[in-house]
This record gives structure tokens, sequence and C-alpha cells, in this order.
């Protein structure tokens, strides 16, 4: 049992991402072929940068479906994806406390709790209590004959939201877009603040012309719509 860190790493994006969008936004408004305007190299890569940098800013969001990001995530508590997961336009494959036995569960800290070292340390010895309560339920499960899967399943109700955890996610640039307008925000829950902020770095490395304005809504909008109660004062509210 440890304490682990966040570790996000880019498995795969679309092949092609600025031209992919460009030849789908200009489908929209030529009558050429989308196939024969993809192989025409007549607009060079930075004329295409521009062009669906406008288009973001323009807010036509529809071409950016077209490409997407995976990334495999680690070292994030079942307290972050109960939240990620509710992101419904996006594919998920997360590892399964049912297939994969926590025999040594390791966990996230919140970082308030580990500023006190007096809460630190109440903390770290529940996650070694329920650690010997699910070791010691899988043994009394097997006495009964439920062995691998079938004593996981029902050992892991003891496990905490603590719990670090695996998972692959896949997003379209335009869900990624609205994941950070929500996620990046000082409002959400710091865990996945994190997560977002990360991702987003990710994100502008490898499609600046994309993400180079993403971020939490008061980014793009120039002021904080989030009313008086939860501004945290980096934008004015809204006028």
């Amino acid at each position: 049992m440890a304490k682990v860190n966040l570790d996000v790493r880019l498995l795969e994006v679309s092949q092609n991402a600025i031209t992919l969008i460009y030849v789908a936004c200009r489908q929209c408004y030529s009558e050429k072929f989308a196939g024969d305007v993809f192989l025409d190299a007549s607009v060079d890569i930075k004329k295409q940068e521009e062009f669906v940098k406008n288009i973001v800013a323009s807010g036509h969001m529809s071409p950016l479906e077209h490409v997407k990001f995976s990334f495999a995530i680690a070292g994030v508590s079942r307290a972050l994806t109960h939240q990620l997961v509710r992101h419904r336009l996006a594919s998920y494959s997360q590892q399964s406390q049912r297939y994969v036995k926590e025999k040594d569960f390791d966990y996230i800290i919140p970082p308030v709790i580990e500023r006190n070292s007096a809460a630190k340390a109440e903390f770290e010895n529940l996650m070694a209590i329920i650690q010997q309560g699910y070791t010691k339920l899988l043994g009394l499960l097997g006495q009964d004959n439920l062995s691998g899967e079938m004593a996981n399943q029902d050992a892991r109700f003891v496990l905490p939201q603590a719990a670090e955890t695996k998972i692959v996610v896949t997003m379209n640039c335009r869900e990624l877009l609205h994941f950070f307008q929500h996620r990046c925000c000082s409002r959400a829950q710091w865990e996945i603040r994190k997560l977002a902020d990360s991702m987003l770095d990710i994100c502008r490395q490898e499609l600046p012309a994309v993400f180079s304005a993403g971020g939490a809504k008061c980014e793009a909008l120039g002021y904080c719509p989030e009313g008086e109660k939860f501004c945290c004062g980096k934008y004015p509210l809204k006028p």
C-alpha cells in the first residue's frame, strides 16, 4: 500500500488531425468532394491551422468531432472516475475491482489531509484497516468456495473511494473542450481539475490550433459566469 501520484499519457491522436478538421468544415460550404479536398496539397498546413483556429473561435464545433484523443490515466481515485464518467460523449475502459484483486491497493491522499500530520496519520491508518478487512473477507469467502472474481466482487464493497484506479479515456476534440470548460474551473474538485489541466497541456502541445484557447469557461468568455458566490476573482463577474 502506498500513496500514488497522477500519471497521464497520450496513447493516440487521430492522424492528419488538422487536415481532417479542415476538410470536414470545408465540406459544409463547398461543392467539392471532401475526398478530393483531403488530397489537395495546394493549401499548406499553416493555412489549414489558421483556418481551424478561426472556426474554433467562431463556435463552429461540429467538425472537431472527427478528431479524437485517447489517454491512459493512472494514479487517480475511484472518487475521480465517478465524476469523469459523467461526461457522456466519451469512451472508457477502467480497471475492474471484480477481476483485479486489490491485495495491496494504492491510494490517493487529498492535499488538505496530507498537509495535516494528524489527519494524514489517521487516513493512512484507515487505509491499512480497510486493506486488512478486505483481505480477511477474501479469505472468509474462499472458505465458502467463492474463489476468484466471485470473492472479489463482494469483498470490494468495503474498498474506499480513495483506492487508486487506472482508466483509458477517449474523447473527441469538441467534448474535450467541453470537459476543460467545466473541469479546469477553480470550482471543480481538486483531483479532476488536476487531471483536466494535465490533459489540456497535452492537447495544446498536440493541437494548438484547437486547444490554445481551451480551459475554464472564463478563459474564452473574459468574465466569470459562476456568479458572485462562486467567483474565484481571476476574471470579473458577468456584466
